[in-house]
């Protein structure tokens, strides 16, 4: 797969300027400040890859470390962006910075500042404002930082400044910004899913009899990095055998056995979007019989859930959906004792599935936003992307059928919201039992 050509800086820039247009249309004549993610020490004096925050890469494209972004709202909003200054010295060590000159160019901003003068400058932008939007209680040291500036806006209380009364909490209002995404933000993300579908077929043609979990896993990072994305969106899952029961499992150390079956829940970020696939497959190519009968039984579930994804429709439609099938099926198959109405009632179903069939995707792989408002499930409306991922885990016990010990089925496809109904943008990666043994066999 050929490299991805990233969206160009201008066109970024234009979009985060909108966005931190529509979020001072939120605050009114409140003010909103949202710093980036610090540098994190590995061990010793080495770091780990840098990774801006979601929220602050959402409103400002800037990608740099070291950061805070000012929204200040009212009549005249002012967008203002505080980052590192040039550094001939540091350069030479880590790499080129934008400084605030080309930051505020380069990026929409009406003013910008070197990050030292971050204390000084805040207090007069907050100083007669009615609130303070800021991220609340994710960082003791950030949370001082902001008291020291209200305490400083206060202490001129009799020259006639008021500090803001009121003390917000800015995510959740970009919570609701995120959780629709944009074409700009789709165009990246599908991207992301045509990366990861390719993976995943990279690791089906690669699994065999006697190798290892983390010669797959190389696989797939080999096809992320070779196609551009930066990192994977999170720590892959490669669990073969009894380890896909494990539903966190990531030592991804095991031999792979013939017989057995192969979990690989992996997706690679691209230009901070994550994508999240799950395939389960034959490490020798072809289903058992009990394998091909528990595979279906989810492979039915997920398609139930995939079709009850459309606008209108309750955030948990898809759950529901998807545990009917899996509740029908588990009596079939002898897991659980029907009638179905009482495995669904009763819960009993939660011995072989307790995870619910999604979650929001985007910048986070867990992404932002509300799953109930007033109690009441969200609506699901256009350009919400969501997973949905049926599972079925059956470890030996009491009651269990034999056949089906030790095995972990997952199914996980990410779905776009349209206007008419959803599109899955990771269909490209083989999950019918037909097209996995075909995909299998051209094995070299």
């Amino acid at each position: 797969m050929p490299p991805f050509d990233p969206i160009p800086l201008p066109e970024l820039a234009r979009t985060a300027r909108a966005r931190r247009e529509r979020l001072a249309a939120r605050i009114g004549d409140g003010v909103a400040v949202l710093a980036t993610a610090p540098e994190r020490t590995r061990n010793r004096d080495t770091h780990y890859p840098y990774r801006f925050d979601s929220y602050f890469y959402y409103l400002t494209a800037f990608p740099e470390p070291e950061a805070v972004v000012v929204v200040v709202g009212g009549a005249s909003p002012r967008h203002v962006l505080f980052c590192r200054a040039r550094d001939p010295e540091r350069e030479l060590w880590d790499g080129y910075r934008h400084g605030p000159e080309a930051a505020r160019e380069r990026f929409g901003f009406d003013e910008a500042w070197p990050m030292s003068e971050l204390d000084a400058r805040m207090p007069g932008l907050i100083a007669d404002r009615p609130a303070l939007y800021c991220a609340i209680g994710e960082d003791p040291g950030w949370s001082a930082r902001v008291s020291g500036w209200l305490n400083e806006v206060r202490a001129m209380a009799r020259t006639g400044v008021a500090a803001p009364a009121t003390l917000g909490e800015v995510r959740v209002l970009v919570d609701a910004m995120r959780v629709v995404k944009d074409e700009q933000e789709l165009s990246i993300m599908r991207r992301a899913a045509a990366i990861s579908c390719d993976a995943h077929r990279r690791a089906m043609r690669a699994t065999r009899p006697g190798r290892h979990e983390f010669e797959v896993e190389a696989e797939l990072l080999h096809a992320f990095r070779a196609a551009g994305a930066q990192a994977p969106a999170y720590t892959s899952i490669v669990a073969g055998g009894a380890n896909a029961c494990v539903l966190h499992y990531v030592d991804n150390a095991s031999k792979l056995a013939a017989g057995e079956l192969l979990l690989v829940d992996a997706g690679c970020e691209l230009d901070g979007y994550a994508s999240d696939i799950t395939r389960t497959f034959p490490v020798d190519g072809r289903f058992s019989g009990p394998q091909r009968a528990l595979y279906e039984c989810v492979l039915e579930a997920q398609l139930r859930a995939i079709d009850a994804v459309r606008p209108g429709a309750s955030w948990q439609a898809p759950h529901d959906a998807a545990v009917a099938a899996l509740c029908a099926g588990f009596v079939e198959l002898g897991l659980c004792e029907g009638p179905v109405e009482r495995v669904l009632e009763s819960g009993d179903y939660r011995r072989f599935y307790m995870h619910r069939t999604g979650h929001w995707l985007g910048l986070d792989v867990h992404d932002a936003g509300d799953y109930k408002r007033d109690g009441q499930w969200v609506a699901l409306e256009p350009g919400n992307v969501t997973t949905v991922e049926p599972g079925c885990y059956v470890r030996p016990g009491d009651g269990v059928p034999e056949a089906f010990w030790n095995i972990g089925i997952r199914i996980e496809d990410d779905v776009v919201v349209t206007a008419t109904g959803n599109e899955v943008i990771t269909a490209d990666a083989p999950k019918r039992i037909d097209d996995i043994e075909a995909w299998m066999r051209e094995r070299s």
